[in-house]
């Protein structure tokens, strides 16, 4: 065993520990004071083994990324890639939410009392709603929104309204947005890492971003559906800054970004990524006009109809820490909930996580900004009176591809963005408990990571049978 692989183990059990401490100090607590409020901590959860109408689909999917994935990664045309990605990351999240059934896997989960759709009919006047939206998200404020809506900016209520109004009203077509738009996440993934990183990189992660144990929580919590939107904003900003289009891409970006921050306060936090992103880029300044005049919009509309954000989100940590939040202990959570990311992005992505880190130090930083991803590939030579020799690969094998020295270094300095983003919303004590569902923006870019791992198969093999353990042992609460 190398020493490189007996480290991604060590890494993969010391995470495997922390989740066996969480499970086991939180049933501890919540057994002797009930001051969790999750059933099975630290996952939003109850322990209900179960099987369903999607544990077919589910397990044949899994057998087949598992066997065919790495291979048809790099073999697939990009575009062709690129919509095999969404299909197969969509059938993948229907089939687990299959697992529950339809009403409790899908059409139910978001005509739950604090969710969405149970507020539909007091944006009948929507221009009027919007200006009183505040008055109503403090506990003892009158007719107080229910928890959700209250925790979040009125962008995520609007888009269920908009969906009921043009005649898609109702839990299942609210849980098949959330599905299909949460599906693409893995795509912008792969458009971002493909431009920042080379295609190299994109390609080997491709299958870890489709066979994900997230999308046990995409389908379907409206998180899925802000984790798209934010993937989609840090997705064409990569391409404005690497000279795609830099004005169109740079808008639409901003569009994007204005409309995650009107999604979720906590997304905000996505200006690290973001930041990143800029450092990254060969075009850094060029796009930056287009990008803060797309980013103007969607505040401005808000604005302009009446909702404070900033009011909005100061009356908000009132109500979080007036309830659950609270009481909640934040000893506990600040630890246990990176315990729930290691299960949302399996054993591969802290394997990867743990070859991002010493990806900047072994390359080095200032060669990883210097080198432009998107730089000329060296072409091959051989003397002209030799025949150029073929490059042949086995048949089962993905042909390998080229990669510039930087590329590591610079998918591992996106990588860690994101894990410092997730580790500032976990500082902020503004994330106790259900940061399965509330991190999975976050958790997009850090299965990235595993484009760092040899021997795919096995490490897919891990994330399929963690997503299928927890989704069959576990009834999750979104």
């Amino acid at each position: 065993m190398n020493r490189d692989l007996l480290r991604d183990l060590s890494a993969t059990l010391a995470a495997a520990l922390l989740v066996v401490v969480a499970v086991l100090v939180g049933n501890g607590i919540q057994h002797s004071d009930h001051s969790l409020f999750v059933r099975w901590p630290p996952v939003f959860a109850q322990w209900e083994p179960h099987v369903g109408p999607g544990t077919p689909a589910a397990i044949a999917l899994a057998v087949a990324v598992v066997a065919y994935g790495p291979v048809l990664a790099a073999r697939l045309p990009w575009r062709a890639l690129l919509f095999s990605a969404w299909g197969t990351a969509l059938a993948w999240t229907f089939s687990l939410a299959l697992v529950d059934g339809w009403q409790r896997g899908i059409a139910g989960r978001l005509t739950t009392p604090n969710e969405y759709l149970r507020v539909i009919s007091r944006f009948h006047d929507l221009p009027g709603t919007l200006r009183d939206f505040t008055h109503h998200i403090v506990a003892h404020s009158p007719a107080p929104w229910p928890a959700h809506i209250a925790g979040h900016p009125p962008a995520a209520t609007v888009t269920f309204v908009l969906l009921d109004r043009i005649g898609l009203g109702g839990g299942g077509w609210a849980g098949v947005w959330c599905i299909t738009v949460g599906a693409t996440a893995p795509v912008a993934v792969l458009v971002a890492v493909r431009a920042l990183s080379g295609e190299a990189l994109a390609r080997r992660a491709a299958p870890f971003l489709v066979l994900a144990p997230a999308a046990v929580w995409v389908g379907t919590s409206a998180d899925g559906y802000f984790a798209a939107v934010a993937a989609w904003a840090v997705a064409f900003l990569a391409l404005a800054v690497t000279g795609h289009r830099s004005g169109a891409t740079g808008f639409v970006s901003g569009l994007l970004f204005g409309l995650t921050a009107y999604l979720s306060y906590g997304l905000t936090l996505f200006a690290v990524i973001a930041a990143a992103v800029l450092l990254l880029g060969s075009s850094r300044l060029r796009p930056l006009p287009y990008l803060l005049a797309g980013l103007a919009v969607i505040p401005a509309v808000f604005t302009l109809a009446g909702f404070n954000w900033w009011e909005a989100y100061r009356l908000l940590v009132t109500r979080y820490y007036e309830g659950v939040g609270g009481i909640r202990p934040y000893s506990y959570w600040v630890w246990a909930n990176l315990a729930c990311t290691a299960l949302i992005v399996g054993p591969a992505t802290v394997a990867g996580l743990r070859r991002a880190c010493a990806a900047p130090v072994r390359k080095g930083i200032r060669t990883c900004l210097r080198t432009p991803a998107s730089e000329p590939r060296p072409a091959l030579r051989t003397p002209a009176s030799e025949p150029r020799p073929a490059l042949r690969t086995p048949a089962s094998e993905p042909r390998p591809a080229l990669r510039t020295p930087a590329s590591e270094p610079r998918l591992a300095l996106l990588v860690l963005a994101a894990l410092l983003a997730l580790l500032i919303a976990d500082l902020s004590g503004m994330s106790k408990a259900e940061t399965e569902r509330i991190w999975l923006p976050f958790a997009m870019w850090l299965l990235a990571a595993s484009a760092f791992l040899p021997r795919p198969r096995a490490w897919l093999t891990a994330q399929a049978t963690l997503a299928l353990l927890l989704n069959h042992l576990l009834l999750t609460g979104w």
